[in-house]
């Protein structure tokens, strides 16, 4: 079990996991006090002691279930098999018999009916093989395709009645039902067609485990993070996991900002201060002596491509930045597509952070010419409308790909505004083989910049906030 264990934390920080040492000796004294046989119960026990953040539970349980897969026996023969498969009482399952049992199953919530359609559907219609390439999520979709539960939920629902008849009931009389009765007849249908595809999904990987090892099927199914989640590439389902995931984030690392603020005290050394108080020594310097720190907030001025691809990436920069705004003296916004406009305005006292950068999108005034991205038109009029703001206090952050469309970059703008700034930093959301590429000019930018980084998910963003706070 002890291997077990010391693997299962391994996966788990190669899934992005923060697991120390203490939290896996913590996990295995945990183990000690807990009935192993209890499936339920050493999740938990595991999960109470590794995983410190909500947003990381998915990731864990996803581990966890393939790690700790079930390991009944599987049914006569290969991984593949579509024979007919037996329900708990022994009985064959045919397919006319199977779509009565999905009915009734979705009807009454019968875990073990719910487990015998599940293992009947992946056996017939998940395509499983032996040593075929891994694919979890292909066998989940052909499984529940083929069973059609969603049109089985349809004809549950549509027997509930809209006209107010709940159908017939046990007694052979057709009884009625209200609207809030069929409300909640209807989100019960649903809870267990949510239940029927976790028990697929189950059967899947169980297969899979067995025929092929944990080893390569958590490979296959393992998810990113949402902290790690490429902006640009993001799917819908991730795009929501990112969106909660910013408001904690930003608070977690205000809070750090606010410490370390707090506690950096020392400056350079005070050489003249030093010697003085080395007499007392003996005129050896005992004793460092250092300069008291004027800790400041720097202005923060950012500046963010909205078009095409890597609106996704500005429009999260943005949200970010903005809820962080306590650890900056003053954070002003401005978005570009081929023209420029300031949006400070859509930020300052918003309750609703996501609202204020939807606003963005409709309100701004970013198109100057044919509304493809031109930065050197952008930034020039940036300069010119809004550059003697600029000032030593200033610290300007540019959000973009640096795809110019072949207009003239006029790199000559960003020189002035470094010229002017305290500091000038460039974050690019694409990864830096591709810079440089087709119509993406980076690097003229990056010769006036303090540094180009690349920012893709918010680890990276939190990190470089954490850096200019």
């Amino acid at each position: 079990m002890l291997d077990a264990i010391t693997t299962f934390v391994d996966e788990l920080r190669v899934a992005g996991l923060p697991v120390s040492l203490t939290e896996a000796i913590d996990a295995t004294e945990a183990l000690r006090h807990v009935e192993l046989v209890d499936r339920a119960v050493f999740k938990e026990a595991l999960a109470a002691t590794l995983v410190k953040r909500r947003e990381h539970r998915p990731a864990f349980d996803t581990v966890f279930d393939v790690w700790f897969s079930a390991r009944r026996p599987l049914d006569a023969g290969l991984v593949g098999t579509e024979e007919a498969l037996a329900d708990d009482d022994g009985r064959e399952v045919g397919d006319e018999e199977l779509v009565t049992m999905l009915e009734q199953a979705l009807e009454t919530g019968d875990a073990a009916l719910l487990r015998t359609v599940a293992r009947s559907a992946v056996a017939r219609f998940a395509g499983l093989e032996p040593g075929r390439a891994l694919g979890s999520a292909y066998h989940l979709h052909r499984a529940l395709r083929h069973l059609d539960a969603e049109g089985a939920l349809a004809r549950l629902l549509g027997a509930s009645g809209d006209d107010g008849i709940g159908g017939l009931g046990p007694d052979g009389v057709i009884h009625h039902s209200s609207g809030l009765d069929r409300r909640l007849r209807a989100d019960e249908y649903r809870a267990n067609l949510e239940r029927l595809q976790a028990e697929v999904e189950a059967e899947v990987r169980r297969r899979l485990v067995a025929d092929r090892g944990a080893d390569a099927v958590v490979r296959s199914v393992r998810r990113p993070l949402p902290e790690d989640v490429d902006f640009m590439h993001a799917t819908g389902e991730e795009m929501v996991a990112l969106r909660r995931t910013l408001q904690p984030l930003a608070r977690r690392l205000a809070v750090r900002m606010a410490r370390r603020r707090r506690h950096r005290h020392r400056g350079p050394l005070d050489f003249r201060s030093t010697v003085r108080h080395s007499l007392s020594y003996g005129g050896v310097p005992a004793e460092p002596r250092f300069r008291h720190r004027r800790p400041s907030k720097p202005e923060l001025m950012v500046v963010a491509d909205v078009s095409g691809s890597v609106a996704a990436f500005a429009r999260f920069t943005l949200q970010f930045v903005h809820a962080l705004s306590g650890q900056f003296s003053r954070v002003r916004s401005f978005v570009f597509v081929d023209g420029v406009d300031e949006v400070t305005r859509l930020f300052e006292g918003a309750d609703d952070l996501a609202e204020a950068v939807r606003r963005v999108n409709t309100e701004a005034d970013v198109i100057w010419a044919d509304g493809h991205s031109d930065y050197g038109h952008a930034l020039g009029d940036f300069l010119v409308r809004w550059g003697t703001e600029i000032t030593a206090r200033t610290t300007v952050v540019v959000l973009g790909d640096a795809r110019n469309n072949y207009h003239p970059s006029e790199e000559w703008v960003l020189g002035a505004v470094s010229s002017r700034a305290r500091h000038l930093w460039w974050l690019n959301p694409e990864p830096r083989s591709y810079w440089d590429t087709g119509d993406s000019i980076v690097s003229e930018y990056a010769s006036h910049c303090d540094g180009v980084f690349e920012c893709r998910n918010l680890r990276q963003l939190s990190r470089f906030v954490e850096h200019i706070g």
